[in-house]
């Protein structure tokens, strides 16, 4: 047997909603993912480090405050630091097109999925971009 995928979900900085980010956390785990779900309020340093200590494939944030061209980049840069290069990080919210571009071709963000992806997408999605050690 095949272990799980791996996800940790967080919602980072001030926002406070986080009814997309357990919406998207239970479809994960109905798809037969592990999900570790941090709350809100998480700092770029305590996702990484959960991420770390956790051992997870992705990194799903959360952002409807319009913080991510300021949060997302500090994430990647966690991420090279710790040589964590290899875990996909992808992004849900309300975020321009034209950052979502951005977060992709600057920051090697995998996704950004905007309101109204289909929760089978987000899953195929990650399904397809993960490969699990054998």
């Amino acid at each position: 047997m095949t272990q799980p995928i791996r996800v940790l979900v967080a919602k980072p900085g001030l926002d406070g909603h986080d009814r997309g980010a357990k919406v998207i956390a239970r479809a994960l785990r109905d798809a037969g993912m592990e999900v570790i779900y941090t709350g809100l309020r998480q700092t770029p340093e305590m996702i990484v480090n959960a991420a770390l200590q956790e051992d997870v494939q992705v990194i799903g944030l959360s952002i409807l405050s319009g913080a991510h061209n300021a949060i997302v980049p500090r994430v990647m840069e966690l991420l090279r630091e710790k040589n964590m290069t290899d875990v996909l990080v992808v992004v849900g919210g309300i975020i321009p097109d034209e950052d979502a571009a951005q977060l992709k071709k600057q920051h090697g963000v995998a996704a950004v999925f905007q309101p109204g992806a289909s929760l089978d997408g987000i899953v195929d999605f990650i399904r397809s971009a993960v490969t699990l050690p054998a």
